[in-house]
């Protein structure tokens, strides 16, 4: 069958499948046997829109979402794209600096939460940003610092004061008429912004990148036919949904092949293995770290894989030894990479079981159907030979719509002829696959997330004693990248590496705060004064040798 792009929105995907395989499984958490059918889902997520349109969500609306990857944060999603709202995923790592630019920059008008992670309570985050809530009616909280933030809601049962909870929003849509649904899903398009996803890109502070149904849906679609999908297939899910992972290359590509999506909430090797195991999953996806992190679990042998096929690698640097040994143990023998970014939604090369287990595993494949890759000289913007290193760059459907009120900031990577410059170096190999070579910029890639060193040392530098700091990226080969700051001190100053972290911890985000500390009395610097970063990485690994 020849391939085409689809047109569907998220809602139509939805509704279809529920009317067509209405009783096949298409959501289940196996650790607590919570399953979901096409139908039964569809009708949840159309109660849940009638509970939003009840509290002022409409089209066009911004609604946040802070949540690991809970029964309820698929239905958020899709019934918020059924009335045409657009759903702004939160990292759930972020603390409270981020989570205030987030809301601010976002223009959120409703943030969806739960209780939080081990190392956080995103409750209390939310009471410290807005200390009036605790004294508001709900649906009628004024903030002079957030003044588009009309809501918060508790996602689940539990009461907090001044939010809604899941069970209120079920309640006060039953007071939402079919007709009035219906009208709020008439005139959705699927090129319509339905997601909106913070990412450091490639230069500065996060942005929001605005993603279509038409930029994800296909991208989804084409990551499954890339590995042969097909209806019968399950995934397994234990990658975080905020993330282009989990909620594109994961949910998009189960959507729109009538699968089953086997979630687990919160990355755990043993829930994995024996989600796995029971369910008889074909397909697994992760970065390097979870792999491994299965691999060497005790009880790995006590699990049966032998259903598994295919899967993802993907978020940094794939090993070869680590595909070999998914490949060897976990039968997966059509494992595949993807390379994109949250503003290519997120696939740009797939390597696709048409590729050999070579190429799969020292090559990010090919360009993506109905899309364009081109490797081209960062300077002069010429197209680069085969084997010459250059910027990857793409164009086509899968090219995000902008960043969020940031129309400069969008203007620098996408170029006047509609090129996506990814500010990732790499060659196009004699066979057509491209392979990643390094990074024009500074950015970090730590397991998978983008860690831009800029708001880092911004954010250090509010710390008394600190004279200047340069943070780099320090090989690591469970990560790829860590976190490494080079500190001078003012004079007379006397700082240790743990108070650097601690001035850290609940501020910003644990995959942020510097594995590694080196204070220094100066910088490298070229002939006109600019500091050499790539010879501080040089130098990280010095240090850590000598220690």
């Amino acid at each position: 069958m020849e391939l085409q792009l689809q047109e569907r929105t998220l809602g139509q995907w939805l509704e279809h499948w529920a009317a067509t395989t209405s009783g096949k499984e298409y959501i289940v958490y196996s650790d607590r046997d919570l399953r979901f059918t096409w139908q039964t889902f569809n009708e949840r997520v159309d109660r849940m829109a009638k509970g939003m349109l009840a509290i002022g969500i409409t089209r066009g609306t911004h609604v946040g979402l802070w949540a690991t990857n809970v029964p309820d944060w698929l239905t958020f999603l899709y019934a918020g794209a059924k009335i045409g709202a657009v759903l702004v995923t939160v990292n759930t790592n972020y603390k409270q600096s981020e989570l205030e630019y987030l809301v601010r920059d976002a223009d959120l008008h409703t943030l969806c939460i739960t209780e939080g992670v081990f190392d956080g309570s995103y409750i209390d985050m939310v009471y410290t940003m807005l200390p009036e809530l605790k004294e508001s009616q709900r649906g009628f909280m004024k903030s002079e610092r957030f003044p588009c933030l009309k809501n918060i809601v508790f996602i689940g049962q539990e009461k907090y004061r001044g939010m809604y909870n899941t069970p209120e929003l079920l309640l006060l849509g039953e007071n939402i008429s079919d007709e009035r649904l219906d009208a709020a899903k008439e005139g959705i398009n699927c090129h319509d912004v339905v997601n909106m996803q913070y990412t450091s890109g490639t230069t500065g502070f996060p942005k929001g990148v605005m993603l279509t149904h038409h930029n994800i849906t296909n991208n989804g679609f084409f990551t499954g036919e890339g590995m042969g999908f097909t209806a019968d297939d399950k995934l397994c899910c234990c990658v975080p949904l905020f993330h282009c992972f989990g909620v594109v290359l994961a949910s998009m590509n189960v959507l729109t092949h009538g699968c089953t999506q086997v979630m687990v909430e919160r990355f755990d090797p043993l829930v994995v293995l024996a989600s796995v195991h029971k369910e008889r999953c074909t397909a697994l996806y992760g970065v390097p770290t979870m792999f491994i992190a299965e691999l060497n679990h005790p009880m790995f042998n006590m699990f049966d894989l032998t259903s598994l096929r295919t899967g993802i690698m993907a978020g940094s640097l794939c090993p070869e030894d680590v595909m070999r040994a998914v490949t060897e143990k976990m039968h997966i023998t059509h494992i595949t990479s993807v390379y994109g970014l949250t503003e290519s939604s997120p696939g740009m090369t797939h390597s696709t079981l048409a590729e050999s287990f070579e190429e799969r595993c020292t090559t990010v494949g090919k360009e993506y159907p109905f899309t364009e890759v081109s490797v081209r000289d960062p300077e002069t913007g010429r197209e680069c030979a085969v084997g010459e290193q250059g910027e990857l760059c793409c164009r086509g459907y899968l090219v995000m719509k902008g960043y969020y009120k940031k129309p400069e900031a969008t203007a620098e990577v996408i170029d006047r002829d509609g090129w996506l410059h990814s500010g990732d170096l790499g060659i196009k190999d004699k066979n057509g696959n491209y392979c990643i070579t390094g990074r024009i910029k500074d950015m970090i890639i730590r397991g998978g997330e983008n860690i831009y060193p800029r708001e880092i040392e911004d954010f250090l530098y509010k710390m008394e004693g600190i004279k200047d700091i340069q943070v780099v990226g320090v090989a690591s080969e469970k990560y790829g990248e860590e976190v490494g700051a080079f500190i001078i001190l003012h004079e007379g100053a006397t700082l240790t590496e743990e108070d650097v972290k601690g001035f850290c911890r609940g501020q910003i985000a644990r995959h942020k705060i510097p594995r590694y500390v080196f204070f220094v009395d100066s910088f490298p610097l070229t002939g006109s004064g600019k500091i050499q970063k790539f010879k501080l990485r040089e130098r990280s690994l010095e240090l850590l040798a000598q220690n």
